[in-house]
């Protein structure tokens, strides 16, 4: 009995242990920091970093008119930092912050081009090693300064990183920046047959200010606007606008793109046509020492806009020719960029030639990007338009 007695007992002290333990490392929100956007940038002593991170202040993000009780009316907070590691600099920002920060809710991480250009090793191996970031973090580099491109207020969202991690989940359809997050960057430096690409981020004067809308583009907004090309971890240099467009079809599974082309015979009027199914693959071949891909790409189409005064059927068979020439000299652009200026494969046409052909693989893997830079490829497009509806002319569309 006595026995029985003792094992209660003993129950009882551990449930109450549990119980008075529940809490234990639990931390109050109004005890944090909440970061939702990081910049990078070089600092002032050689081989330094600047740190910027942008808080979110939760009483004064909710929208409402007014300021609350002991609170300011910005909905963000935005402060800077540096030190001799990304670690050094996040501890430097203790100086001054009265809560210690916190990143489980951090949206994006911008890093300025120079910082780019002198090596992102550190900054993968900080974040990744980070337990409370997300994998899924965005990550971009700009020209700009990064604590303002953090600090700009960005579309309808009162929060920049928000209104950052909303552009990033359009690029699908948009597709003007490639999808880079902190595990597409990790697994593309990690590997031996890919390179990183990350989107580039910059400020445009494109906002209008409802105080003073005579003064179109008085406010700065922040814009996906291409991409970033890497040799491991240094920045080689940058994608336009029209290379960018050619590199998301290896990059992302697109639900959308358009396309503007010109009238035949007329160089004022214009057709678009947006793409509604895409069929894009890369065949590889090993000939002669060299690899070679063949790259196809179907689309159908419908015309959106007609400006040329012809219906869209009698115009099908030009609009077709003159969007796959276009869409090819895009294809077409980015690899020779990648190949000829950069030596960098960031299409992923490494690890379609090692999964096709893993023996020859053992062979020119280790010298990929040199062997990249020689590989043959041709480009086939073949768009299908499909709507014949539109007519555009004097009289308008029908």
């Amino acid at each position: 009995m006595s026995g029985l007695r003792h094992i209660l007992i003993v129950m009882l002290a551990v449930l109450q242990l549990l119980l008075t333990t529940s809490c234990y490392g639990l931390r109050q929100i109004n005890e944090l920091a909440l970061v939702t956007a990081v910049g990078l940038d070089i600092g002032k002593e050689p081989g330094s970093v600047k740190l910027s991170v942008q808080i979110i202040r939760p009483a004064d993000a909710r929208g409402q008119t007014g300021a609350p009780a002991g609170g300011t009316g910005q909905p963000i907070y935005s402060i800077s930092a540096e030190g001799r590691s990304i670690f050094e600099a996040i501890r430097n920002l203790g100086h001054f912050t009265s809560r210690r920060v916190y990143w489980a809710h951090n949206f994006l991480i911008v890093m300025q081009e120079d910082y780019a250009r002198r090596g992102i090793s550190d900054m993968i191996d900080f974040f990744t090693r980070n337990h409370e970031l997300r994998m899924n973090t965005w990550v971009a580099v700009t020209p700009d300064s990064p604590d303002e491109v953090i600090s700009t207020i960005t579309g309808l969202e009162v929060v920049p990183g928000e209104a950052v991690d909303r552009l990033f989940r359009n690029v699908e359809i948009v597709g003007l920046a490639p999808a880079s997050n902190m595990r597409s960057l990790e697994e593309a430096y990690m590997s031996q047959s890919v390179q990183p690409v990350i989107a580039k981020i910059r400020l445009v004067p494109r906002g209008i200010s409802n105080k003073k809308p005579e003064e179109h583009g008085s406010l700065n907004q922040v814009e996906l606007a291409g991409a970033a090309v890497f040799q491991k971890d240094k920045m080689a240099g940058w994608l336009s606008f029209k290379e960018t467009r050619g590199l998301m079809y290896f990059l992302q599974n697109l639900r959308s793109a358009d396309e503007v082309v010109d009238c035949p015979n007329s160089k004022d009027n214009f057709v678009t046509v947006e793409f509604k199914q895409m069929d894009f693959k890369v065949a590889p071949a090993y000939i002669n020492g060299l690899p070679r891909f063949h790259i196809r790409l179907k689309n159908k189409a419908d015309v959106v806009e007609n400006n040329c005064g012809r219906t869209t059927a009698e115009l099908r068979q030009e609009i077709q020719e003159a969007v796959d020439q276009k869409v090819t000299a895009e294809i077409q652009s980015v690899i020779a960029k990648l190949q000829q200026q950069y030596q960098s494969d960031v299409l992923k046409l490494g690890d379609v030639f090692r999964n096709k052909f893993p023996v020859e693989w053992q062979r020119i893997g280790a010298d990929w990007n040199a062997v990249f830079a020689k590989a043959e490829t041709t480009v086939e497009v073949q768009t299908t338009i499909k709507s014949t509806v539109l007519k555009a002319g004097k009289q308008g569309v029908k």
